[in-house]
């Protein structure tokens, strides 16, 4: 279970399952949504099993990551990538019988930029590893949208571009917050690079932009102007934690930041969702 990364496979589903319901405008139907979440959580527990399996160096090296399962020796390499594979196989014929071509496609996009381009190219050689690579992490609701509706709608790209603005500063409130782990672990991580205030500035920017792309939605046909009301709240909610971390950018800030920046996203879903099922 640990190999999976189970905290961060329960925030993709949280992106998922709205962009299913906003795509049915209600209930999707059990079989569709239990299927499509569960093939969804083994893709993307292979993903992060396999990123564990190319990573064990880097994690060894970093308090955070050093008691996992394969720096730590509870697991072989070789056994966690058994694993991996089992789960990708696992979860894409499921999402092929029960979320249809393009959300299999789409799925296996996911992992591919996941493993293939974040985890083997941009995490360990630009600071720009997670901007980039947050693609893979903003495609539930891409997914979630494609297993009703067996397309892509303005809607679900507006979602996917807010998950996408809002991961570096997710992740670089981490970053901070870990107090150097990244450095020491030779893992340009941005904070690592132009230091803990320069980054938190970015941060900053990306937080606005989040908010910002956050009120396309209802344009897109989702909600209405009470969505735009919870947006609205939730969003000033967000900028003023996020200023507060680009001001003072300490480690007691940074994980205020983080756990912050994971609650505005899951309400903000929330909101999708119950918008989705009442309009």
């Amino acid at each position: 279970m640990a190999l999976t990364k189970p905290r961060i496979v329960e925030l993709l589903l949280v992106t998922t399952l709205p962009a299913m319901i906003a795509a049915a405008g209600g209930w999707p139907g059990l079989r569709r949504v239990a299927g499509t979440l569960v093939a969804g959580a083994l893709v993307s527990g292979s993903a992060h099993a396999t990123n564990m399996v190319l990573d064990r160096d880097l994690d060894a090296q970093m308090s955070r990551t050093a008691n996992r399962p394969l720096p730590a020796g509870r697991v072989t390499p070789n056994d966690a990538l058994a694993f991996a594979v089992a789960l990708l196989v696992a979860g894409t014929v499921l999402m092929a019988l029960t979320g249809g071509p393009l959300a299999t496609a789409l799925t296996a996009g996911a992992w591919l930029w996941y493993v293939g381009l974040y985890t083997c190219v941009l995490k360990r050689r630009t600071p720009q590893n997670i901007v980039i690579g947050g693609v893979a992490g903003a495609m539930p609701p891409l997914i979630g949208w494609a297993a009703v509706t067996g397309r892509v709608a303005a809607a679900a790209v507006v979602m996917f571009a807010i998950v996408v603005a809002w991961t570096p500063i997710h992740f670089w409130a981490l970053a901070v917050a870990t107090g150097g782990d990244y450095a020491r672990a030779g893992v340009p991580m941005l904070p690592a690079v132009v230091g803990d205030a320069a980054a938190a500035r970015r941060a900053l920017g990306y937080a606005a932009a989040t908010v910002a792309l956050s009120f396309a939605l209802p344009l897109s046909g989702v909600g209405g102007g009470l969505l735009a009301g919870v947006l609205a709240v939730c969003g000033a909610w967000f900028l003023f934690a996020a200023r507060a971390f680009a001001i003072s950018p300490s480690p007691a800030i940074a994980w205020r930041t983080f756990h912050r920046s994971n609650a505005y996203l899951a309400t903000v879903f929330l909101a999708i969702a119950v918008a989705g099922w009442l309009t």
